[in-house]
């Protein structure tokens, strides 16, 4: 049941950002031939005035098909006058950007949604244990971590302490060094209050080839936080920053062995999305709003047949004053479409190497 939510979840982006295009269209006085969801040969649709609305068979993202979106295109005179390369360069932009615009609008809604009405802060009890690990044996949701081989760090926010916690475990070693395949590490002290009286545990945990270093096998648990309005702003605001400035840094450093593991492509997200709707309905919309946010971005890196491809050549008319040539524009859409294939390809890999622990070796 879960992966209808998330396919379901997917189309009402792809159908979102497709409005926005559609909507931005229409108000500019563009002529809107086709509003489809998916590709491919054509399953269902129906036809409202001059616009064909349907479902197409293949999967894929969704298209809207505006006339005269290819200047060399023949247009009957009767609507020539509202094909999208007739119109200025300003509309052109308002109706591409409009999609992508929707995607980061949404993203921030439900972000400030979550955050408003359902924000959570970690605090120092023990959330979720994972079985089969260290902590199934020792803790229990509900214990509070006290220290953590003797060290409280009194001083120090929660979220700080909790990483200082965390960097305190990962330091011990395993088999005498850090490497894939060993199994326990040197024990951790744990000081812990449990129904009222303190305890000290002793718990040794096992390497992580999945994160890379040792752990003890829980998260921490969360209580309610109120944020009020400017609150949720402010913290919505900020997670959309963290996402961007991190888009940015994994693209601008893609080429970097370290830097092409961040990125993720369709298999990854729906399974984190599995997980997630396992969690909660909270992490689930947060997740959501992420995607529809990374959604947003991606299409506006300024290679066609992306979104900002065609806001870039527009700029670029503007600024010489009269049209790029359609050879020019469809040279670039060969390398806009060769790396969209690479980013596909790097992302599947590494969905694949997460899943099977292989992938194709892209690293």
């Amino acid at each position: 049941m879960n992966w209808i939510y998330i396919f379901a979840g997917f189309c009402l982006l792809i159908m979102l950002h497709e409005a926005g295009h559609y909507v931005a269209a229409k108000a500019t006085g563009m002529r809107v031939e086709r509003f489809f969801l998916f590709f491919g040969p054509t399953i269902w649709s129906f036809k409202r005035g001059e616009t064909e609305y349907g479902v197409k068979a293949i999967p894929l993202g969704g298209y809207v098909k505006i006339t005269g979106m290819n200047p060399e295109e023949e247009i009957p005179p009767e609507v020539a006058h509202r094909a999208y390369y007739r119109q200025p360069v300003w509309k052109r932009i308002v109706v591409i950007g409009a999609g992508p615009a929707v995607n980061i609008a949404l993203a921030f809604l439900i972000l400030f949604g979550v955050f408003f009405f359902a924000a959570q802060k970690i605090n120092q009890t023990v959330g979720p244990v994972r079985a089969d690990t260290p902590a199934a044996t020792a803790l229990q949701s509900g214990d509070r971590i006290l220290a953590v081989d003797g060290h409280s760090f009194p001083n120090l926010s929660v979220e700080d302490r909790l990483i200082h916690f965390g960097n305190l475990v990962a330091a011990h070693e395993c088999a005498g060094k850090q490497v894939d395949g060993c199994k326990a590490a040197t024990p951790v002290e744990l000081t812990i209050r449990r129904d009222g009286g303190v305890q000290n545990l002793t718990v040794r945990p096992e390497y992580s080839a999945e994160n890379g270093k040792v752990l003890i096998g829980f998260t921490y648990g969360s209580e309610r936080e109120v944020l009020g309005v400017g609150g949720a702003i402010s913290r919505s605001w900020d997670s959309m920053w963290m996402v961007a400035s991190g888009t940015v840094h994994v693209f601008a450093h893609i080429f970097e062995s370290e830097e092409r593991k961040e990125i993720s492509g369709i298999v990854g997200t729906s399974d984190v999305a599995n997980q997630t709707i396992n969690v909660g309905l909270s992490q689930s919309l947060l997740l959501l709003a992420l995607v529809s946010l990374s959604l947003g971005l991606i299409n506006l890196l300024p290679i066609l047949p992306l979104d900002g491809g065609h806001i870039f050549w527009s700029l670029i008319e503007k600024m010489r004053g009269e049209p790029v040539s359609m050879r020019v524009m469809e040279r670039a859409s060969m390398i806009g479409f060769a790396l969209v294939a690479m980013l596909f390809f790097i992302g599947l890999s590494n969905d694949i190497g997460r899943i099977t622990g292989e992938g194709f070796k892209v690293r």
